[in-house]
């Protein structure tokens, strides 16, 4: 039985260093270097190559190393004997807590206007918004939507939800379903989207859904890119229905140098930091999977591929 490090995007040769400190007597290898496929049981993977994981016929676990798995489930083809995990890491929850929290308060304050007339040497003082009259609109009420919905909610911020099954939290309004969704974006200052990638979600952020948002507000997308209609996020900021946007996650990574985006001077970019996953923590939770599976235990954190999440 031995481990496979099936990556794209990503590093994998300290994923393997870590791995063989605490699985001293596993067999990690990464692709393509596999001597023997037949023997491989257990995958780790960031965006792989489309069917890769068919290459090992014995696959029992495909392990995601971050909180999203759309990527896996929309390029392999799973066998029934085959679960999906990804990695739940609290730390990964504060991070974007603090990358969210960051942009709404810059949002709140104008420190981006300010910015600019640093550069231009223009002095002037303009009105801004406090805390507890600002309405945030959260999509998403996963393990991260709601830890982020919550402690927003205890900052003072009125802080409405909207997730696919009913959810309750407490000092967050919790809406589900269609109509739900209508009552999460109106009257909303900022909306801001967790939510995993699942034909349903695919294409939420768009003119009709955002036209709800109140005049003004402002997006931020730490969800996926194909999240967003990128067209309609600009026909919004140039018609100042949006007053901005904070875009960490993108259709194409890297942002391609002639998108649209990079030349908007209403939308801030960051090349998917928001919450990078943490190669000490996520590990123990990759360890913990492997010896369930030896020992026959239940995996923790699995995926339904129905779902999507």
């Amino acid at each position: 039985m031995s481990i496979v490090i099936c990556f794209n995007n990503k590093d994998p040769k300290p994923w393997q260093n870590v791995l063989e400190l605490k699985l001293k007597e596993v067999k990690i290898e990464i692709y393509p270097n596999v001597k023997q496929p037949q023997e491989v049981t257990f995958a780790l993977c960031w965006k792989p190559d489309q069917n890769i994981l068919s290459k090992f016929p014995n696959l029992k676990v495909v392990q995601s190393v971050g909180a999203s798995v759309e990527h896996i489930i929309r390029t392999q083809n799973f066998s029934p004997n085959c679960t999906l995990t990804r990695v739940v890491d609290h730390q990964l929850s504060e991070d974007m807590f603090e990358f969210i929290l960051a942009g709404v308060m810059s949002h709140l304050k104008r420190l981006s206007e300010y910015q600019t007339d640093e550069k231009q040497k223009y002095w002037s003082q303009r009105s801004y918004k406090r805390i507890n009259n600002t309405t945030i609109g959260v999509l998403g009420l996963g393990e991260i939507g709601a830890y982020i919905s919550t402690k927003l909610g205890k900052l003072g911020f009125k802080v409405k939800a909207w997730s696919k099954s009913k959810k309750s939290i407490e000092n967050v309004l919790c809406f589900n379903g269609n109509n739900g969704l209508h009552n999460v974006l109106q009257n909303t200052d900022v909306l801001i989207n967790i939510l995993p990638l699942t034909s349903e979600t695919e294409n939420i952020l768009n003119l009709q859904n955002m036209e709800q948002l109140s005049k003004n507000a402002y997006l931020i997308n730490v969800g996926r890119g194909e999240h967003l209609v990128d067209s309609d996020l600009i026909t919004l900021l140039n018609n100042k229905h949006l007053s901005g946007a904070l875009l960490d996650v993108f259709r194409k990574e890297p942002l391609p140098v002639e998108h649209p985006f990079w030349q908007h001077q209403k939308i801030k970019i960051t090349p998917h930091i928001a919450a990078i996953t943490d190669i000490s923590t996520a590990s123990n939770i990759i360890v913990t999977n492997y010896k369930n599976l030896i020992e026959g235990k239940k995996l923790i954190h699995s995926v339904s591929l129905e779902k999507g999440y």
